[in-house]
């Protein structure tokens, strides 16, 4: 039977992952230009080369058949006797170059963040159970909710995390009603008063409204960045999570391009039906982080294991031998397409969304 999660897999992987590579890859791409560094080739999609685009100031722009963002082939990537190339090129350059491909995911990071605070949803009550505190303080379908004893709520997670943290207390709630405000005092559940399993404390559906936040750019700048922040640090702390038992290996599992697929698929559909991009940018912007991060972590083959190369060589005062950095990389990069196959199939067999 046809499976419609399957397109919106496809399109995830289209529509999301593939700009984002193809942003990484042009982060390397004019950095090397501005450190006038050769640059061979900038391929959009990976080999083999479809058509040849055009050639210009000794680069060729070439479209090739795997869809999957695109590659830059500076000239003497390895080789330090090529004038002009990479390897020939001051520490200096050669950092800047490794280090931009994360910089511009961060940056588009930083964008994505920053345009998704801009479109965020309001947090809208789209079902009251009868008899439940919310229909017994008079919430209505369609109600927005603004604040909760003057905080402000910024989306349905603060929403559903200050009421559990409130139950067995009264609570002002300040809801759009139309064109007017109206504050509703309610009382949420204690536990073991309802049935957690098919309600909450309020006994209310949520769902997203209307963008109604009055932020401006500056702000919301501000919000992006502030985010981001936490994001990096979350990043950072994964180890000791892991080793504390703050999460399970499950959750801080390792995709492949096949599980960030389904994840983009997710929030691309989600969007869709909202008609507000709020959850396709918020994904993006995460995806985009952590591709960044990825590639700058010390392993051969990556960006961080060359950058590593190059502070190594600067420590030493000498480079290491082309021949074996080589040689370094080469191991690294059959390790990572091993690791690589067995994410894919854990990705196809035990997916992240599961097939419906």
């Amino acid at each position: 039977m046809f499976n419609p999660n399957l397109l919106w897999w496809i399109a995830g992987f289209l529509i999301v992952l593939t700009p984002i590579v193809l942003i990484h890859e042009a982060g390397h791409f004019f950095a090397a230009k501005l450190s006038k560094i050769r640059v061979e080739e900038f391929g959009f999609g990976l080999p083999p080369r479809a058509v040849k685009l055009a050639e210009r100031n000794g680069t060729i722009y070439s479209l090739n058949w795997i869809p999957v963002g695109g590659f830059v082939r500076p000239a003497g990537e390895d080789d330090p006797d090529v004038p002009g190339g990479l390897a020939s090129a001051s520490k200096r350059a050669r950092l800047f170059v490794l280090a931009a491909g994360a910089g511009a995911n961060f940056l588009t990071a930083i964008l994505f963040m920053w345009l998704a605070v801009l479109f965020s949803p309001s947090v809208m009550i789209d079902a009251v159970n009868p008899g439940s505190p919310a229909a017994l303080g008079g919430l209505l379908a369609g109600d927005i909710v603004l604040a909760v004893d003057g905080q402000e709520v910024t989306d349905a997670g603060m929403l559903i995390n200050t009421v559990s943290a409130r139950a067995g207390q009264q609570i002002d709630l300040l809801v759009r009603r139309g064109d007017e405000d109206v504050t509703i005092n309610v009382r949420p559940r204690l536990p073991g008063e309802y049935d957690a399993a098919t309600e909450g404390a309020l006994g209310i559906g949520l769902g997203d409204g209307p963008a109604l936040r009055q932020i401006g750019p500056i702000q919301a700048m501000r919000e992006s960045l502030s985010t981001i922040g936490q994001y990096l640090a979350l990043y950072a702390r994964l180890p000791s999570m892991l080793i504390n038992r703050e999460i399970t290996a499950e959750e801080a599992r390792p995709v492949s391009i096949v599980g960030i697929s389904q994840i983009a698929g997710g929030a691309l559909e989600s969007s869709v039906v909202s008609r507000n991009p709020y959850r396709l940018l918020i994904m993006a912007a995460f995806i985009s982080v952590a591709l960044g991060l990825t590639n700058l972590l010390p392993i051969p083959a990556l960006d961080g294991g060359r950058i590593l190369f190059v502070l190594i060589e600067a420590v030493r005062g000498r480079r290491i031998e082309p021949q074996r950095e080589g040689m370094v990389h080469l191991i690294g990069m059959l390790m990572l397409l091993a690791l690589m196959a067995f994410l894919i199939f854990q990705d196809i067999f035990n997916p992240i969304v599961p097939l419906q």
